[in-house]
């Protein structure tokens, strides 16, 4: 293991961390506001803390200018790995954006929508399905699922029923909507490692910021009724959200991502639902039924099939 997947590796850790307190947050927020107006001011406000920070790192970038044969060993690289010069390709940049905003949009909103009505822990541990849902997905791209994931579904869905089903066999209100956020965070991380290679990654998150943003604002008028009282009393979980969860965390995610295997990725990320567990234990005072216990048990069991090497593979 190279140094620079150790730091990728730390990077994705510490926005597991964020994350998982961020359902407390989320949670807490929802107690004043409506989800889209929770999510439309969090997201405008990590998207304005980003703006000096791209302004102190362009400051910074002008003020070294490589030599030239620092110049032609980088483009030599990057010509034989056939990536682009990130930061420079302004069309890929904002699409890239775009679409990461449109998915973080309908991923955050199914998700806040989904914590009225699910604790904190079970909404952590039903959103960490996307890590079973992103090499799943990978078949669309041609891309082949050793046994052991097909073996970590299984385990995944048992603990997702343990987990989910109380006296009928149906998902409940709140548990379906986080589980249909937890496929659209599996596509947020496909396109991730599909734009990180390409872009400026603290550009690219503080466009999807914007564009979350601005689609939540837009949500809200429509069928909330946001006021700025309400607002001022959720000061605290909307500053964590806006700044720790969006600004911080998502921007971590894009750049730790970069050169990570997607599904090592979502396993490191799905450390997020151990994290809410505790994180709804010791502020929130929830707990979990014995029955709900052994559903995490599974789903973790199912993360660690999901990423056992294929042999075959190794030989």
């Amino acid at each position: 293991m190279t140094v620079y997947t150790v730091r990728q590796s730390l990077l994705l850790f510490l926005t597991a961390v964020i994350w998982g307190v961020a359902f407390v947050a989320q949670s807490a927020g929802m107690e004043h506001l409506g989800p889209f107006t929770y999510n439309s001011v969090r997201s405008l406000l990590g998207g304005l803390v980003l703006l000096p920070c791209i302004a102190l790192l362009n400051r910074i970038q002008g003020r070294h200018v490589p030599d030239r044969k620092e110049t032609g060993d980088l483009q030599s690289r990057r010509e034989t790995a056939g990536e682009k010069e990130p930061g420079n390709d302004n069309r890929q940049l904002i699409i890239g954006g775009l679409c990461c905003g449109i998915i973080l949009f309908a991923a955050s909103n199914f998700q806040q929508f989904g914590i009225q009505y699910t604790t904190v822990g079970k909404a952590g541990f039903i959103t960490a399905m996307y890590i079973l849902i992103v090499p799943i997905l990978g078949l669309l791209l041609h891309k082949k699922v050793g046994l052991q994931v097909w073996i970590g579904v299984i385990f995944g869905v048992t603990g997702l029923y343990l987990l989910c089903m109380k006296d009928s066999i149906r998902l409940e209100k709140g548990d379906a909507l986080v589980l249909v956020c937890a496929f659209i965070f599996s596509l947020h991380i496909l396109v991730i490692d599909h734009f990180s290679q390409k872009v400026d990654g603290v550009k690219m998150s503080c466009i999807q910021f914007w564009v979350c943003g601005i689609l939540s604002l837009l949500c809200s008028l429509l069928f909330e009724s946001p006021d700025l009282n309400s607002i001022m009393i959720s000061w605290l979980p909307i500053c964590y959200g806006g700044i720790m969860s969006c600004g911080v965390a998502y921007t971590l995610q894009i750049i730790g991502q970069k050169g990570m295997n997607p599904t090592v990725a979502s396993l490191i990320l799905s450390l997020e639902s151990v994290v809410s567990v505790i994180a709804g234990f010791l502020l929130l005072g929830q707990a979990m039924s014995r029955r709900e216990l052994y559903g995490c048990l599974m789903m973790t069991m199912a993360i660690s099939f999901a990423q056992l090497p294929n042999r075959k593979k190794q030989c």
